[in-house]
């Protein structure tokens, strides 16, 4: 990659979702944790995906999903993934290109194959994961370019990084390079799952590592081991520079030092999907913060972008979110 202004490089697993409706009953024979994102082995997804009824195939995983939202809202993203030199690698690379994210990068160097996410939504539109990470998984710090990093306004770390270790380690090489250079550093906590696996790494990073913290109702609650969000809120509050705390139908709420937020949801005729909403909200709002917006008109972007994607199948916008943004906010 050679870059000399971004708005913001993300770093994720370069996955490709395959999505498909399935009844409760489904999800209910075969085990699967409804709502959250499960890790599987190649076996288990050939299996999966041999009895999954149609679906659509299309480039997604969490940051690259919010890198698309930030070049459909008219900003400048860049994302570091890892793909195979396989069919689905080129049918990734190819559309996170066309869509004016800066994508550059080694293939992985041996058999694996590229990810790939099995997304099933249920009739109440909430969407479960079993996701195969593939050659996302050898995602490393050798892959991070610091000229990149440096070049942009914020880094934007996916939860989901945490499990693989080579992973991890670009992750925190992402963050010191972006701090050394006076740039910010912003986390998404993507699953309560995730929080669980890594709930004492998570509050040490929130307290003292990153400047914005995207996390929704479940994942705040389990960070912080209360049921009760507004517990959670007071607790995160302080920790960080900015936390983002998205709620579904009720809007979100956003944080910092003294100041709060109470954002309304953006009206939505019919929920067809919930894959994606907490990737767009976070386009959202981080094209806000790097584009000169307030904290609230921030949190209003980000929920025009999250309702956007949720009205079809599909984690990725479907219309220009800049001019849906620039009819509804101006």
């Amino acid at each position: 990659m050679t870059v000399s202004s971004l708005d913001v490089v993300g770093l994720g697993n370069a996955i490709v979702d395959v999505i498909a409706h399935a009844e409760e009953s489904f999800l209910e024979q075969r085990g699967l944790n409804k709502g959250a994102m499960t890790l599987i082995d190649a076996e288990q997804a050939e299996t999966l995906y041999a009895a999954m009824g149609p679906g659509i195939e299309a480039s997604g995983g969490s940051a690259a999903n919010t890198m698309a939202g930030i070049a459909s809202l008219g900003g400048q993203p860049a994302f570091f993934g890892k793909v195979s030199d396989d069919q689905l690698g080129a049918v990734f690379a190819h559309d996170i290109r066309s869509i004016g994210v800066v994508f550059d990068g080694t293939p992985a160097d041996d058999a694996a194959p590229t990810g790939r996410c099995l997304v099933l939504v249920t009739p109440d539109a909430q969407r479960t994961m079993q996701t195969f990470l593939g050659a996302a998984a050898q995602l490393g710090p050798d892959d991070i370019e610091e000229n990149t990093v440096r070049a942009a306004q914020y880094v934007y770390l996916e939860g989901y990084l945490w499990d693989p270790p080579a992973a991890k380690q670009a992750f925190i090489k992402a963050a010191e390079i972006a701090h050394d250079a006076g740039r910010k550093v912003a986390l998404s906590l993507s699953d309560p799952f995730c929080v669980d696996r890594h709930r004492a790494e998570f509050r040490d990073l929130v307290d003292g590592h990153i400047d914005v913290l995207f996390a929704n109702e479940e994942e705040i609650k389990s960070l912080y081991e209360t049921q009760n969000f507004d517990a959670a809120l007071q607790q995160v509050r302080g920790k960080c520079e900015i936390a983002a705390l998205t709620r579904s139908e009720k809007g979100s709420v956003v944080v910092a030092g003294d100041e709060v937020h109470v954002i309304d949801p953006a009206a939505v005729d019919k929920v067809v999907d919930t894959t994606g909403a907490g990737d767009l909200y976070a386009a959202g709002f981080l094209y806000g913060l790097t584009h000169g917006y307030g904290l609230a008109q921030a949190g209003k972007i980000a929920g025009i972008c999250a309702a956007e994607v949720i009205t079809h199948m599909g984690a990725r916008p479907e219309v220009s979110l800049q001019e849906l943004v620039k009819s509804k906010v101006g």
